[in-house]
């Protein structure tokens, strides 16, 4: 056997839809843990400047951004270990194997560990979900936000009086960032216009999109791994059946 052989035989028995799918799980959870991280302290750092005066009206809201960043310590490791092992079982499964290695033996072991898989990777699909959409809050605060800020400088611009503008405000306490007994708790006016032309709104803003963007990533690479787990049981399923085992 040639070694031209040798290589288009290898590069067949690559499951190419677990490698996608990890390769975009990587990626996604790198975007989700790293500018989430940051984007959480920066969020401390903007509420605590500009929407409280009081430790105590931020202190919860502290306590939940140190708690969420170990979180984010763990998701990180644990997506890359289950990577790993949906990759290795892609490699266990894939047809391709049973012509670079000759017989393929499809154990009872082999299929019910598909199978766990397969339900493992369904209800991370459904956890991330709701993490996904979790993750959109904070980009759409920061949205609105900036639009407000918008539309200041836009009544600003055509009328002479600040009082026409200096009831626009954003309030934090409507997003559940701090206590509805929070002081200020929001912000107004002009005020709320030099709020978004700081570069830590501009880099909160774009961190916490990237994380959103991270997430989308993570959440396609688990339906790839769920398509790919579903095809490789069916396949060692089908090879039980035919008596390879």
């Amino acid at each position: 056997m040639g070694c031209y052989d040798c290589c288009i035989r290898c590069i067949g028995a690559v499951p190419y839809p677990s490698l996608v799918a990890t390769l975009l799980c990587y990626i996604g959870m790198a975007l989700f843990c790293g500018c989430g991280h940051e984007a959480l302290t920066q969020t401390e750092v903007l509420v605590e400047t500009y929407f409280a005066r009081n430790v105590q009206d931020y202190v919860v809201m502290a306590s939940f951004i140190k708690y969420f960043q170990y979180v984010i310590y763990g998701l990180a490791s644990f997506f890359f270990l289950y990577g790993i092992l949906l990759l290795a079982e892609g490699f266990y499964a894939t047809s391709a194997v049973k012509q670079t290695f000759g017989e393929f033996r499809s154990t009872q072991c082999g299929r019910c560990l598909s199978l766990t898989f397969i339900i493992v990777t369904y209800i991370l699909a459904f956890i991330w979900l709701a993490v996904f959409a979790f993750s959109a809050i904070p980009v759409f605060f920061l949205f609105n936000m900036e639009q407000t800020c918008h539309n200041i400088n836009l009544l600003a611009e055509t009328t002479a009086s600040i009082n026409q503008h200096s009831w626009i405000c954003m309030d934090a306490r409507q997003y559940g960032l701090l206590p509805w007994n929070a002081v200020p708790g929001k912000s107004c006016g002009m005020t709320l216009t030099s709020i978004c032309k700081t570069s830590e709104f501009h880099l909160t803003y774009d961190l916490y999109i990237a994380a959103f963007a991270g997430a989308g990533v993570t959440l396609l690479a688990l339906f790839l791994y769920l398509i790919a787990t579903t095809y490789n049981y069916a396949v060692l399923r089908f090879l039980g059946r035919k008596g390879i085992r």
